[in-house]
This record gives structure tokens, C-alpha cells and sequence, in this order.
């Protein structure tokens, strides 16, 4: 029997965690959407990762593009974005997510006891991994549909897994264990705060606090980019496009991550940031080049690139550097912008910056060279 990837288009709660239930119990695979998403890029979404059903509060009804089947052991297909910014499937089994599962609770000595809370987006692996892990564990798991920081401070759960702007805004002494992700984390942190890497491609974090868990080989290929490379059950069993499933670039069972970093000779992994251009704002993922194609005819504007400056809250925040165009119009202000870039993308995705420049940098492919923009200094 084929077996059916089910898009659960729901909000955060015990309805989520009830039907992912079900979906497994049925045998097959679940596609968690991102309920911030727009109708535009939702149904691009949908279109490109192709799932036989579509479950919401109103129940369950078929796709509008014919579904494509999972394989035995598909658990579920986190969506995530190349680097076009257009979604592809990470597919994950349910070997890899009890190995995640497994080595994470093992490390934080999770017990009968513990409460985990999750107040992630359920469609981030992030958020979701807090959901499977107490599924495993068979520990209680209280989900919250976004992050209310009075919500999340009176949950009384003992494990929390967060992002830098929103541990900010707590008192970290309500927890037994922070998992701090999606990001750098604050120079100065509480004692109970874990500091975590990994990605959707890992099933989560893999590293905590610079170690790797039981059962995961990390290293760093050196050369021109000192890259880090990761070995683990816990790995994708493959990308998931429109049309067929997509075996990972594996060299010997390694993963190379694309990010930058140094391993020291006890072995604590330092990681020094993305080698492409992405942009990691509060823990979300943000492509330029998706925020400059939704911008790139907005009338004022000669020329534009997105790129990503440090953000003492944010990790990044989202800029747009500008070269006006006097004669179609005046100079589009920052408000106008976000709110343009809000109509198709998620919030997230907006700029918080603008800086005018007389032109943009460029290869002589006429590709942006984002690590020329200037930065200003205020």
C-alpha cells in the first residue's frame, strides 16, 4: 500500500500533536505548514512538495495537485529553502528522529518528570523535534501556538527549547534546560542554557554546547573554507522536490553543512557562520534573493540587494541596500517596503533596515556581491 504525506495545516496545540499521531499510527508521513505563510507562498509550497491530503481544523480534504507517495519509514517532510529561497522537502525517517530523540535526551538526563513546552513554529524543525521528542520519550509536552512570553514563563514545563530574542524577554531560572538555537547565541547566557547546532538536514541540533552528542562524528574539512561536516543516524534520507526524492550530497556517509567553523584539540566545535549568504533573523531563515525578487520593481528603485547585518536582538537583521531611481517616482520608505514584502513572504522575511548606496556591487555575472556592501555604521 502506497504510503500518503499529509500537510497538517494547523496551529499549535494538542489538535497538531493528535494528528501527527495519527498520521504515524496510519502509516504515513506528515508535511507540518508554516501557518505564517501567505496564500501565495503556501500554495507554492503545497505545489512543490506535493502531499495527498491537506488536514486543518475543518478536517481533512485532498490536494489540488495529484500527491506523490512516501516510502516505508518516512516520518516527516520539513519544508526548508535552497538557495533560490524555494521550498524543498527534508525528508526525515523515524529512525532518524528516535537516533535525534534518543541522543538529545540522553544528554539533557531527561526523566519521567520533565514537561517540554514547545512554542516554536511547529513547521521549523526546531519546534517540531521539542513535539517528536516527548512523543518518544513518552514525556508530556505542552504546545503553545506562537511564543507568549507570560504564556511561556507560567507553562510550568522544565524543558524549553528557544531562540535568542525570545530568551531574552524570560526568566531562564523556570526551566531545568534551555535549548538555544536557530542562531549565535548571546555572549553572556544563563547556567541552564545549552547552546545548540544543528539544522533541519540533522533532525535538530546535533552538537550541544560544542560536543556532539552520542552517536554523532563531527569534523571540519579544511582548505579554502574550513567547512563543517557531520556524520550521523540522524541525517535526511533524502530532499523531496515536486517530481522525485533527492539523495543527499553524502561523501563517506558525511554531510557537508555549508557552514564555517573550527573544532579545537578537545574536541568542542566553534561555529563561525553561514559560508553562503543566508540570513538567520530570530532564528528564522531568511534568502535574499526570494525578499529581492518580491522588491526589485517597487517604482523609486534603480537597483537593490538583501543582505545581513549583526543584530544585537535579532542575530541578523534583514537589509535592504537601495539606488534610488529619481525618475520613476520618490524614494519608497522602509514601512512601504516591509509592508510590500509582507503581502507574499512571511514577516519575517521584511527588512528592519534601509541604507541608500549609489550602486550595488556586483561579479562580473551580475551576481550581488553581498560581502562588498558597506555597512553603515549606525
Amino acid at each position: 500500500m502506497a504510503r500518503r504525506l499529509i500537510a497538517l495545516d494547523l496551529a499549535g496545540g494538542e489538535a497538531f500533536v493528535d494528528a501527527l499521531r495519527a498520521v504515524w499510527e496510519a502509516g504515513d508521513a506528515a508535511l507540518p505548514v508554516d501557518q505564517r505563510l501567505p496564500g501565495p507562498a503556501r500554495r507554492r509550497l503545497l505545489e512543490q512538495l506535493r502531499p495527498d491530503a491537506i488536514l486543518t481544523e475543518a478536517g481533512e480534504q485532498r490536494a489540488e495537485s495529484p500527491g506523490r507517495p512516501v516510502q516505508d519509514g518516512d516520518a516527516v517532510v520539513v519544508a526548508t529553502s535552497g538557495t533560490t529561497g524555494e521550498a524543498r522537502g527534508v525528508i526525515l525517517t523515524h529512525s532518524a528522529i528516535e537516533a535525534s530523540a534518543r541522543a538529545s535526551s540522553a544528554r539533557l538526563g531527561v526523566t519521567a518528570d520533565d514537561v517540554w513546552l514547545a512554542c516554536l513554529p511547529l513547521s521549523h524543525v526546531g519546534g517540531l523535534s521539542v513535539v517528536t521528542r516527548s512523543m518518544w520519550s513518552h514525556n508530556r509536552v505542552i504546545v503553545h501556538r506562537s511564543f507568549d512570553a507570560e504564556a511561556v514563563q507560567n507553562s510550568g514545563a522544565t524543558l524549553v527549547a528557544l531562540v535568542s530574542t525570545a530568551l531574552a524577554r524570560l526568566d531562564a531560572d523556570r526551566f531545568r534546560a534551555i535549548l538555544l538555537g536557530g542562531g549565535p547565541a548571546p555572549p553572556q547566557r544563563p547556567a541552564n542554557c545549552v547552546t545548540t547546532y544543528g539544522m533541519t538536514e540533522t533532525a535538530s541540533g546535533v552538537v550541544y554546547d560544542g560536543r556532539a552528542l552520542d552517536g554523532v562524528d563531527v569534523r571540519v574539512r579544511h582548505g579554502e573554507m574550513s567547512e563543517i561536516l557531520i556524520r550521523a543516524p540522524m541525517l535526511l534520507r533524502a530532499y523531496r522536490t515536486a517530481d522525485h526524492d533527492v539523495p543527499p550530497p553524502l561523501e563517506d556517509g558525511w554531510f557537508a553543512t555549508g557552514d564555517l567553523g573550527s573544532i579545537d584539540h578537545e574536541g568542542t566545535l566553534t561555529v563561525a557562520g553561514r559560508a553562503g549568504d543566508l540570513i538567520i533573523t530570530g532564528g528564522e531563515n531568511v534568502w535574499p534573493e526570494s525578499v529581492e525578487r518580491v522588491l526589485r520593481n517597487v517604482p523609486g528603485v534603480a537597483d537593490l540587494a538583501i543582505a545581513g547585518l549583526d543584530d544585537p536582538e535579532w542575530g541578523q537583521s534583514v537589509t535592504v541596500y537601495l539606488v534610488p531611481d529619481q525618475t520613476s517616482g520618490p524614494l519608497p520608505t522602509l514601512a512601504s517596503l516591509r509592508d510590500i514584502v509582507r503581502e507574499q513572504l512571511p514577516a519575517y522575511c521584511a527588512p528592519r533596515r534601509l541604507v541608500v548606496v549609489e550602486s550595488i556591487p556586483r561579479t562580473s555575472l551580475g551576481k550581488v556581491a553581498r560581502h562588498q556592501l558597506v555597512h553603515p555604521s549606525a
